[in-house]
């Protein structure tokens, strides 16, 4: 690793230099995110998870940036232009763009207007134009008329000594790093409608003439337009100012009133127009993109966080039906551990109505299979199925829960739910998945691709391998910080466990199958190719309940068992017996067990997990329940007042199911009583609200919802501020650019 990036790392994140050090170290060496937060603390001096992965992620960038170095170096070299100063510039450069820069007039180039200049020998009469020296340009162009090379004139011969000068100022790294600054600062988004698509483009209305501050534009937004540009009915454009643009180009190259300098400025409007915009506007499109991207990514990754931590209902057993109307409701019975053991399909709702047949048939399930829940999927006829099953006289004690069927379609047809039920067709997987779903949110969500549960921003936009990163990331941390039941996990489950991956994940289904229960967390060495740094990267997030070891179905990592086991001996008991004992677990001094490798962090962390072994970091399940007789669009009145869960968050808003088959939208501005930048803040994923109908479009399916105490409220005289000098300068830019926009519009 370059030295040097350890420094630039740590200046970047604001931490200390060593902490760099060993993070990149474990890292290169194998470990995972979530292994070194939790148990390498000493190493990295108490670094999360999001500082190691944004540490990973830097040294990656830093590194592909070593990669290209390198073969530009190469490049320049075997072309016999490398000079001791060029390559220290080279060396010294920290961005990819700008190192870029440096390689464009080295790079092999294709015909353009200046290399055919240059083969026509105009390249003498470019550089002593550029130059810009008093003399006669016309005298000076005389002497390169050549008609066997195609200067017939002195025009021929200044035009093509210009096309020389402009793409020496197109490969001018100063110049390209200016304008480059320009653009993303002072650039402004463009989008206009295509003129006869008005009506087939009318979801991108507010598009059809928008102009905005491309530094400024919401990702939402952005993301927004370029899906109007793609499916070709908008059209953007990303520009500055072009007199701001050609003054930069100016002071860098014009250097006097001479024939000359008149030559060059002729050449640098042409390299701006011709080469420099639609390059930098590629640029600028490029890194907005990337920048919305990662916006949007990080959106989809904590509303995917907070999803993938629902609390569960825990191991109970469970009747699931997937709703419907004509083809009727699918219903299935789970155990305590989540296996199907009967299946069946009502026709509870229209058209059959067989409401007293499919009583009967669910009240013989759940006293046959003494269920203790009913989860009934969100979808089609959910309000109506859920009506019926509270009107069929179950015992008050069987809980009744709408779950998110966002998915469960899509993993009823996977190979995954293939393999685990060959003999069973769509609609009874999909039922299996809604009632797990309610058992276990996190131990089902992982078998599907996280772009198909429903709680992303434009997820199909972004860029797909940044996105699939990032969520690998958070199902991942989610995983690891609940922990896994080795003997029970699904191969998908584990394949997110720390060091494990799918491979692995399926030789310990392999052997589970083949041998039975583990009984220890040591059995794991015995499964193919489960070597000792997959056993140290994997062991402290398994579990094996079942094990005569208490250690082995708790969070401590067993490279410390020796430590706890001498804890126990200090105190005159057992580790069992330590373990169930608050009093001394209290009085234990952990000064006295600190070793080179282990310090106070992972002993502090050893007596909190050994008060509370294993303990579940989700919150507890809590029932919940759609307002009553509102259970469509049209059901719904301004003012009324409603429960609902929270099942999207946005950048610009929440979305609520109120139960009526149609999510609203509460927009940041009604997050709140106070304004709201950020919804994340206010409200998470499946979090329990209450929210008041602002307006229903039963048309446009679109319903608007509030969290304020008062959403009808106005403000009769809201509080002026003081506009400060540089506000006043961008109002009046602000309407001379709306003036102009009507004269281009209306004329004079």
């Amino acid at each position: 690793m370059n030295e040097t990036y350890n420094s630039l790392i740590a200046a970047e994140l604001s931490v200390q230099k060593s902490q760099i050090e060993s993070t990149v170290e474990l890292l290169d060496g194998g470990a995972t995110v979530p292994f070194i937060s939790r148990y390498r603390k000493e190493a990295t001096n108490g670094l999360d998870e999001v500082q190691i992965a944004a540490i990973r992620d830097r040294i990656e960038q830093l590194r592909d940036l070593d990669k290209r170095r390198d073969a530009i170096l190469k490049s320049i070299e075997e072309q016999g232009k490398l000079t001791d100063e060029l390559k220290n510039k080279i060396l010294a450069v920290k961005l990819m763009s700008e190192l870029e820069d440096i390689y464009l007039p080295y790079k092999p180039k294709r015909k353009t207007r200046a290399t055919i200049a240059r083969a026509k020998g105009l390249e003498p009469l470019a550089l002593k134009i550029v130059d810009q020296n008093l003399g006669d340009v016309e005298d000076w162009a005389l002497t390169y008329i050549n008609h066997d090379i195609g200067v017939a004139s002195i025009e021929e011969a200044l035009q093509g000594a210009r096309d020389i000068i402009a793409e020496i100022i197109n490969e001018d790294a100063d110049v390209r790093k200016r304008l480059r600054d320009l653009f993303l600062k002072k650039g402004t988004v463009v989008s206009k409608v295509f003129s006869g698509k008005e009506e087939a483009a009318a979801k991108y209305r507010d598009y059809f003439e928008w102009t905005e501050s491309l530094a400024k534009v919401p990702s939402h937004r952005l993301l927004a337009m370029r899906r109007g540009e793609a499916e070709g009915f908008l059209r953007l454009d990303i520009k500055p100012d072009e007199e701001d643009a050609l003054e930069i180009i100016n002071q860098l190259h014009l250097k006097g009133n001479t024939q000359s300098s008149l030559q060059v400025a002729i050449a640098i409007k042409d390299a701006y127009k011709r080469l420099l915009k639609p390059s930098m506007e590629t640029e600028a499109r490029v890194n907005s993109k990337l920048s919305a991207d990662e916006k949007a990514i990080q959106v989809f990754a904590e509303n995917l966080h907070q999803l993938l931590l629902s609390a569960p209902l825990g191991q109970k057993p469970v009747l699931a039906i997937d709703p419907g109307f004509r083809s009727g409701c699918k219903v299935v019975c789970l155990d305590a551990q989540g296996q199907l053991v009967d299946n069946d399909t009502i026709y509870p709702n229209a058209p059959q109505m067989q409401t007293r047949g499919a009583g009967e048939i669910i009240r013989t399930y759940c006293q046959k299979h003494s269920i203790e829940a009913i989860a009934i999927g969100n979808g089609t006829a959910s309000r109506e199925t859920e009506t019926f099953v509270n009107n069929i006289g179950l015992p008050s004690s069987i809980l009744v829960v709408m779950v998110s069927e966002s998915g469960a379609s899509i993993y009823s047809a996977s190979e995954v739910a293939r393999k685990e039920f060959p003999d069973k067709d769509v609609t009874v997987r999909g039922s299996v998945s809604i009632g797990r779903r309610l058992m276990d949110p996190l131990a089902e969500l992982v078998k599907l691709d996280p772009k198909s549960i429903g709680v992303g921003q434009y997820q199909h936009d972004v860029d797909q391998i940044l996105l699939k990163k990032g969520l690998d990331d958070v199902v991942m941390s989610c995983v690891n910080s609940v922990g896994v039941e080795l003997n029970t996990a699904s191969s998908e489950l584990l394949s997110f466990v720390s060091g494990v991956g799918p491979q692995l994940a399926t030789n310990i289904v392999n052997y589970r199958n083949e041998h039975g229960a583990f009984t220890s967390r040591g059995t794991l060495k015995k499964v193919d190719r489960f070597g000792g740094k997959a056993y140290e990267q994997a062991a402290g997030f398994l579990r094996v309940r079942e094990s005569n070891n208490p250690l082995d179905r708790s969070a401590v990592h067993p490279e410390v068992y020796p430590i706890v086991k001498k804890m126990a001996s200090d105190s005159g008991c057992t580790v069992e017996e330590l373990m169930e004992d608050k009093r001394k677990l209290q009085a234990i001094k952990l000064e006295s067990y600190k070793t080179k490798t282990i310090g106070l962090p992972t002993l502090r962390d050893i007596i909190s997990e050994l008060s509370k072994p294993g303990l579940d970091p989700r919150e507890k399940f809590e029932t919940f329940s759609f307002a009553e007789g509102v259970e469509s669009m049209s059901d719904l009145k301004l003012g009324m007042t409603l429960p609902g869960i929270v099942t999207n968050i946005t950048n610009f808003g929440a979305f609520v199911d109120i139960g009526v088959h149609q999510d609203g939208l509460v927009h940041v501005s009604h997050l709140s009583d106070k304004f709201v930048s950020n919804p994340a803040e206010e409200v998470s994923v499946q979090q329990k609200v209450q929210v008041t109908v602002v307006e229903v479009d039963i048309d446009r399916k679109r319903i608007a919802l509030s969290m304020k105490a008062d959403p009808f409220k106005k403000r009769d005289n809201p509080p002026k501020k003081k506009i400060q000098a540089k506000q006043v300068i961008e109002i009046e830019g602000n309407m001379q650019q709306k003036l102009a926009m009507l004269k281009g519009k209306f004329g004079k």
